[in-house]
């Protein structure tokens, strides 16, 4: 007997065999147990996650000798010929390959015939997308009034180019995409079941390839087991696939931080020598770099299988704005990847410019040797030393500093350098925060969304004891929720140079005006003036007199 491959030697044959889609196996379970059957079904979803493989079970089920149910026997002829795809009554067409008006007007010219040996005549149209208009109007009306023993199965991978009267005209199944883990488990269950070893690294690295796709995933490891001689290993997948390993990443990675060019350029060299796919390989970057930014966000994020297992240390070592960085040069490189000499040159060279806009550390002697080596007897020396130690850690140690760094007076035996001015403690700030520089404070603060609604109506009361109290009034309350003082307390606090707290009160009789209500007023103001100027607009005037018009006040609007 000729090999059958996995993909047709796996494919369900009840609905309990189906991976996944539990939402839309459901649905099909309930209208067959309860005999509430819609006359046309559309599945849609990408290629390979059961489309047509529910549909011929959904056929099957409905032409069971044994009767209408959700779990056909599988032994009956009707059932047997179902399986083997020569069942009379259940006819499958190729859209993509009968796209003009004539074939369909050939296939609905037999609708109104009963089925030969079955209990339906089912038609499963795959791709049904690519039928023409014409054919489209032509199945419309069958579709809209079909005989009591005919059923539509359609099938897509594109929806949005079905016209909208076939889409209202049919119950509508989207099916999703496989997760990982859906398709590593069907994997193993298949390797035990046919006694074929493997290592759980390799079906995971197929999982990923394969995209959601079962019959992707199938076909792949049909493929590995060919390369493998029988034995499905994490090193054939990696060479068959042309990707790379979770270690050869982890590497990159782990030299991208430790700003190492030398082993970063030595890695790209070993990938071109391996044939990997750099396109593939900025991918695989990427993917890595978000569950960094995932797990700095969410310490407490749960990791998959298929994570790092040095996602936590990346994600300690590397800073929240490098990771996002590092994530949008890769974003760029990817983008700018075809256009690069060659696909090597392009890598490497978004690798380096990672690099490029990495912080290095800050080497402290750098700074105090020019200094240091200053000559006693030259005593004109001091001031351009003096200079280049300032320009040293511009150079040296392009990351910036929370504080300046003060060198210590140097004497020599002839010249002592100027001491540095103390750095001035912070000014009391309690007095800077008043009721006349409030609303040109907060009118400055940089603020989005509700926490500038908050600042714009709100009243300074006063500022006393790191405590500043605001007041606002009862209609608007409701603006004084947790994340806009959490966002209007940090924004003020780093205004201020210091720790402060937020109360808030109802309005008062005399306190100040809010931004907002200054706004306002000055709106009517500004409004006011763009009347009277119209009203004065000796052009405006001798218009009105010629046409016998009228000035329509609600549409002058103040130029900004």
């Amino acid at each position: 007997m000729s090999y059958l491959v996995l993909a047709r030697k796996w494919r369900p044959n009840c609905f309990a065999d189906v991976v996944g889609q539990e939402h839309v196996l459901k649905a099909l379970i309930n209208g067959l147990d309860q005999d509430r059957l819609h006359h046309a079904f559309l599945f849609s979803g990408t290629r390979g996650v059961g489309k047509t493989t529910l549909a011929r079970i959904f056929a099957k089920s409905l032409n069971c000798e044994q009767g209408v149910s959700s779990t056909p026997c599988g032994k009956c002829q009707s059932c047997l010929e179902v399986d083997a795809g020569r069942f009379v009554d259940l006819i499958e067409v190729d859209a993509a390959s009968r796209t003009k008006v004539d074939d369909t007007r050939e296939l609905l010219d037999n609708v109104q015939y009963a089925p030969s040996r079955g209990r339906y005549k089912v038609y499963l149209i795959d791709e049904v997308h690519m039928l023409s208009t014409s054919s489209f109007n032509a199945l419309l009306k069958t579709l809209e009034e079909p005989p009591p023993h005919v059923k539509f199965l359609f099938a897509t991978t594109d929806p949005q180019k079905l016209p909208v009267t076939i889409l209202s005209r049919c119950l509508q199944f989207n099916l999703r995409r496989l997760d990982i883990s859906q398709i590593s488990g069907h994997l193993c269950h298949i390797l035990q079941t046919d006694n074929i070893a493997y290592e759980e690294d390799a079906i995971l690295a197929i999982a990923k390839a394969a995209d959601g796709s079962m019959r992707d995933a199938l076909s792949l490891l049909d493929q590995a087991i060919s390369h493998g001689a029988g034995h499905v290993s994490y090193a054939d997948i990696t060479g068959m696939l042309g990707t790379v390993s979770q270690q050869q990443l982890d590497d990159l990675v782990t030299a991208l931080i430790e700003h190492n060019t030398a082993d970063i350029l030595a890695q790209s060299s070993r990938f071109a020598e391996q044939g990997r796919d750099f396109v593939a390989l900025l991918d695989d970057l990427m993917l890595l770099l978000q569950r960094i930014a995932t797990v700095q966000m969410v310490p407490e994020l749960l990791l998959t299988e298929t994570d790092s297992p040095l996602l936590t240390h990346f994600a300690q070592q590397l800073s929240p704005d490098m990771t996002q960085l590092f994530y949008q040069i890769a974003l760029h490189g990817k983008r700018d990847l075809p256009y690069a000499a060659d696909p090597r040159s392009g890598f490497e060279m978004t690798l380096l410019r990672m690099l490029s806009f990495q912080l290095a550390p800050v080497d402290v002697t750098a700074i105090d040797a020019p200094l240091a080596a200053a000559s006693p007897s030259k005593p004109d020396n001091v001031t351009s030393t003096t200079s280049s130690a300032k320009k040293a850690p511009t150079t040296s140690a392009p990351e910036p500093v929370s504080a300046p760094i003060v060198n210590p007076t140097k004497t020599t035996d002839t010249v002592q350098t100027d001491s540095p001015k103390p750095i001035e403690p912070p000014q009391e700030l309690g007095s800077t925060l008043t009721h006349d520089n409030w609303l040109d404070t907060i009118n400055g603060l940089k603020l989005t969304a509700l926490a500038r609604q908050l600042a714009d109506n709100s009243a300074f009361v006063q500022f006393e004891q790191g405590k500043i109290t605001l007041s606002i009034s009862p209609e608007l309350a409701h603006l004084a929720s947790p994340k806009p003082i959490e966002r209007l307390t940090a924004v003020l606090s780093k205004h201020l140079n210091q720790d402060v707290k937020l109360q808030f009160q109802e309005n008062a009789a005399g306190e100040s005006a809010t931004l907002a209500t200054e706004r306002a007023e000055q709106a009517v103001i500004d409004q006011e003036q763009a009347k009277q100027a119209i009203a004065n607009d000796p052009a405006v005037e001798a218009l009105k007199n010629a046409f016998d018009a009228r000035v329509i006040d609600n549409t002058i609007k103040p130029v900004k």
